[in-house]
């Protein structure tokens, strides 16, 4: 047989079941990582039929999160990093220390040694990469102040794990306080080297490479640069620097995310991003035996209180105790409800280093896969906690349009409202107007809250997913005169229109495209008007051409 054929074998076993049953929890209106996760059990070892090949499942994995992580690192930058290093750092380190607690708890009660009860709840304390950013990225909110709060968090994780992957066999071997000190010095020292390198070397090589490349007008070497930088730097930093493939990927994107290049190396590794990450999910689900759920439900269930319940309530009352909204403690308190690759690296060194059980490194597991599905509920429940937060601290609903002309808002009040879907730059600058021009105005964005939209005057402003039934339910477009789809993504635009449509097959609707391909779509699932913003420019810069003759 080919040598090539368990990686082939993977590979489509993976995406094919990844897509079917994805699709089928789409339809289920249920999120595709739980279809994603299902697949990996069904090529799993404790499901008849089939078995993928584990190791290269999760070699495949690994590259996910190099390319997810680089994407990340693209639309970062130092500045950014450091402005939320205030509540990032101690926040990630009072939380690990809360999940470290809980976890000795739970293996006091199981019988578990001291150790064992430690090693358990610092894999329960840290967060998938994956799971996490994907999130973020699915509400549009990675670049928000609680996206990058969250990231930063993310960061400051993945650095102690670093830490404690390097300890751990020191501690089991009972080494000395002198040879624990040395091995911290030395793990910082190599960290410390490889930001340094990429700081004053990679700052300077990296962009400078990406430009030649693009100067010679070759797409193919672009892209090919683009994953050679992101692959090469994630791989030199594990093996150079002792660095994580995650945090080695990140710094890579974050130096290049100051050249002019960046949106466009973020747009070419994409197809890939996406394709390895759903194949993360399938090697997660891989490791599940669904044998542990009968045998030690309660474990399971203890196991899962602990990273939904307890790093959550620990997180949102981090956040809170820093200041931020509710609404941002929520956010973060989701995104960290969950556990991932970090955690089945520290559980399987645990059990190799006699540290802990495999029956602890299966509640582990278990944890993970449960978290995993759990997760997408959580970042639903943000936006009506957030409401219900605030209207028992005696807030409300809807905002006043004070400042804005009374008249004007009597006008606006005979023709109908208008509901704004995105206030992304575009979304902004049409709000401003409108509010200035005392419209009654209804906003739906995932990215603010209300108190962020200065300069706008919204009757009443909706946080979540317009795309979601349930948020467009409750923008009253049976009444509505006009929606604007400002948001740029024309698999999310195009499903806000059709179902727009659907309820209101009068109502005028204006939205925005980026191709000739959109623009006909949208146009053949119902809007009234696309606006293409390059077919815009180049109409106005004719016309100026033209007026110089």
């Amino acid at each position: 047989m080919d040598h090539a054929t368990p990686l082939i074998a993977t590979i489509v076993a993976g995406l094919v079941l990844a897509f079917i049953f994805g699709a089928l929890a789409f339809r289920l209106k249920i999120s595709p990582l739980i279809g994603y996760l299902v697949a990996g059990v069904l090529v799993g070892p404790f499901t008849p039929g089939y078995v993928a090949d584990q190791g290269l499942a999760n070699e495949l994995a690994e590259l996910g999160v190099i390319l997810l992580m680089f994407g990340v690192g693209l639309h970062f930058s130092l500045r950014e990093l450091m402005a939320v290093r205030a509540i990032a750092i101690p926040g990630a380190l009072v939380q690990i220390i809360v999940a470290i607690l809980l976890g000795i708890g739970l293996g006091a009660l199981t019988g578990w040694p001291l150790g064992a009860g430690f090693v358990f709840g610092l894999a329960l304390s840290v967060a998938s990469t994956v799971v996490l950013l994907r999130a973020l990225q699915q509400h549009r909110i990675l670049e928000t102040d609680r996206g990058r709060i969250a990231v930063g968090w993310l960061i400051v994780e993945d650095l102690v794990m670093v830490l404690t992957l390097v300890l751990l066999p020191v501690l089991a071997s009972g080494g000395t306080t002198q040879e624990l000190g040395r091995e911290i010095a030395f793990t910082i020292a190599k960290v410390g080297a490889f930001a340094l390198v990429m700081l004053v070397v990679g700052r300077r090589f990296i962009p400078w490479l990406l430009h030649s490349i693009a100067h010679g007008g070759s797409r193919e070497l672009f892209r090919l640069a683009v994953l050679a930088i992101a692959l090469g730097v994630a791989f030199g930093a594990a093996k150079l620097f002792g660095v994580s493939f995650a945090l080695g990927a990140f710094f890579a994107g974050m130096v290049l995310a100051e050249s002019p290049l960046s949106q466009r190396a973020a747009e070419e590794t994409l197809p890939l991003r996406d394709a390895f990450a759903v194949l993360f999910f399938v090697s997660v689900g891989m490791l599940f035996n669904p044998a542990i759920l009968v045998t030690h439900p309660l474990l399971v269930l203890g196991t899962l209180t602990i990273i939904i319940f307890g790093k959550s309530l620990a997180a949102y009352a981090i956040v809170r105790g820093f200041g931020r909204s509710s609404r941002t403690a929520l956010t973060i308190a989701a995104s960290l409800a969950q556990i991932g690759e970090f955690s089945f690296i520290l559980a399987g060194l645990g059990v190799g280093l006699g540290l802990i059980s495999t029956e602890a490194r299966d509640l582990v597991l278990a944890g993970a896969i449960l978290s995993i599905m759990v997760n997408p509920l959580l970042f639903k429940l943000v936006s009506p906690l957030t409401q219900r937060l605030a209207t028992s601290g005696g807030g409300t609903g809807s905002l006043s349009s004070e400042g804005s002309d009374k008249t004007g808002a009597e006008d606006g009040a005979a023709r109908g409202h208008i509901v704004l879907i995105g206030c992304g730059r575009v979304g902004r600058m049409v709000g401003e107007n409108l509010s200035r021009a005392g419209e009654r105005l209804m906003i739906v964005d995932t990215q603010h809250d209300a108190a962020g939209l200065d300069g706008i005057h919204p009757e009443r402003f909706i946080a979540g997913n317009a795309a979601g039934p349930d948020i467009l339910a409750q923008c009253d477009l049976d009444s509505a005169r006009l929606l604007l789809v400002a948001i740029p993504d024309g698999f999310e635009s195009g499903q806000i229109v059709e179902q727009a449509r659907h309820i209101n097959p009068e109502l005028k609707i204006i939205a925005r495209a980026h191709s000739d391909g959109a623009v006909a779509y949208l146009e053949k699932i119902g809007a009234s008007l696309v606006i293409m913003g390059e077919r815009e420019i180049a109409s106005r810069m004719t016309d100026q051409a033209f007026s110089t003759r």
